[in-house]
């Protein structure tokens, strides 16, 4: 069947923003750091005639985007609360130059409020809700709006709102990324501080079964249950990864929580192991020893976790479903097995307090992962903190990112203000690698490897010259790594 051409694109924006289309924040970030549009790789693949321009990856900037948007009968854009307005100006840029063009948007932010964004952008054709893939494959098929279930259009200036598309099922049917990462994508263009360098990402499955109450995705696009492809079915693409993009040193499974099934897990494992691929993946901090070490016999090498408080209380307000001791013990154990640990942890999250924020700097201490990420806690629309937040005020009427592109703190409570908030991030950061242990590690690393020495010092200029120009933010919203805000994004 004929299909529209299509532009699937990640939008210029801020200098370094990661607008999210394949990670669980948006946000610029500290040091250089980008994530694989994902989400938009996997429609793309599904359209046949289509192209994807992730434009911060890319450094491309408007006037660029414009002339390579030329020719397309279809634009379809990943938005997200913090980048929307920037977004809405580029879609109004792209009706400009090109007025037949239909422009659509999608992202947890247009599936939750898909008729105020409509409303807010009156150059927007529609909004595709929840899961889109199939959605924006029949848009490009040419099927009439009013018959393609999960979108919200505009007819005659009335916002429509068609039927919700249940969630996919068979997540195999859904074909392979590495087509259109090969055809569209640069990868030596993403970064990612914790990863080595190459690196590939992508998700064996969606949606995640925990239930914190600050995740974006599953509470928004993802859904509550961990729908994942068949083991054999991943094993295979990634011997057909290896053949594509030799180049690439590490993968990593961006699944909201990769080891929710176990044995599929372990299954995976040993495939890749067989493989013999160097491979990453979100975790939560519960994972049995017995798993944690045939991980590491087949190719294990680090562990994206979501610890998010050292608190107990607050790690039940926001419905974690894990306790300390238990993490604790999940640390000594991949420590002991040689398993790299990059730990995520926000700030500001219900029951947060002065003291609070202390006890998880000490808890990350003590537990000693290899490398932290401090998150400010961020309500986005869609989350039950987002609800919370709104009932309770303690949601400030500001953006969530400033005027260059950072996170910004939008959360207070009483006896805790955004500020202190803030503030705790860059004492978490000081406190934890000013610590002889995790300076001693960097240096061995930095003298074994010199791509690793390399890496480190073109990331510690960017560090200095983030922490000289302003003092320093979180990189992410959500840090659900097992997630990750950011990245958030991580079933943290």
């Amino acid at each position: 069947m004929a299909t529209l051409r299509t532009l699937f694109l990640n939008p210029p924006s801020y200098q370094g923003f990661d607008g999210g289309a394949g990670s669980r924040y948006q946000a610029c970030r500290e040091i250089k750091s980008f994530w694989f549009p994902t989400w938009l790789a996997q429609p793309a693949a599904l359209v046949a005639n289509s192209k994807l321009i992730d434009a911060p990856a890319d450094d491309l900037n408007l006037e660029q985007v414009l002339q390579m948007a030329k020719g397309f009968e279809l634009c379809v854009i990943h938005t997200s609360t913090p980048s929307f307005d920037n977004d809405v100006s580029v879609a109004r840029a792209l009706k400009k130059a090109n007025p037949d063009m239909v422009i659509g948007f999608v992202g947890a932010h247009v599936a939750v409020l898909a008729e105020e964004s409509l409303r807010a952008a009156p150059g927007l054709d529609f909004v595709a809700r929840e899961e889109f893939d199939y959605s924006l494959l029949e848009l490009a098929q040419g099927k009439p709006f009013a018959d393609v279930a999960g979108i919200s259009w505009r007819q005659d200036g009335v916002i429509r709102h068609n039927p919700d598309r249940e969630l996919i099922k068979d997540m195999d049917s859904l074909p392979s990324v590495l087509d259109v990462y090969k055809r569209d994508l640069k990868v030596e263009n993403y970064y990612i501080g914790y990863l080595q360098h190459p690196y590939l990402s992508l998700y064996t499955g969606r949606g995640c079964p925990a239930r914190c109450t600050f995740c974006l995705w599953p509470q928004t696009v993802g859904g509550r249950i961990y729908r994942a492809r068949s083991a054999a079915g991943v094993v295979a693409e990634m011997a057909r990864a290896r053949q594509l993009f030799p180049q690439v040193k590490e993968y990593f499974f961006d699944d909201d929580t990769f080891t929710a099934d176990l044995p599929r897990a372990a299954e995976i494992a040993r495939g890749l192991g067989r493989l013999g691929l160097t491979w990453s993946c979100n975790a939560r901090a519960n994972v049995p020893y017995e798993y944690l070490r045939i991980f590491k016999e087949n190719g294990l090498r680090l562990l994206l976790v979501g610890y998010e408080s050292g608190n107990q209380q607050i790690l039940n307000n926001v419905k974690k479903g894990i306790r300390l001791d238990v993490a604790e013990q999940f640390s000594r154990d991949c420590r002991k097995l040689g398993i790299l640990v990059h730990g995520t942890f926000v700030l500001g999250l219900p029951g947060e307090t002065k003291k609070t924020i202390d006890e998880s700097i000490r808890f990350a201490c003590r537990i000693d992962v290899d490398t932290i990420q401090v998150s400010l806690a961020a309500p986005y629309p869609g989350t039950e903190l987002y609800q919370q937040a709104m009932a309770n005020k303690w949601y400030e009427p500001q953006s969530l990112v400033r005027n260059d592109g950072t996170q910004s703190c939008a959360l207070s409570y009483p006896g805790l203000s955004a500020a202190e908030i803030q503030a705790g991030v860059k004492r978490f950061y000081a406190r934890f690698y000013a610590r002889p242990t995790p300076i001693w590690r960097m240096l061995v690393r930095m003298a074994r490897d010199p791509e690793e020495r390399r890496r480190r010092l073109r990331e510690g200029r960017e560090f200095l010259r983030y922490l000289g120009g302003r003092a320093p933010s979180p990189e992410a919203a959500c840090s659900c790594a097992g997630h990750e805000t950011a990245r958030e994004g991580v079933a943290a």
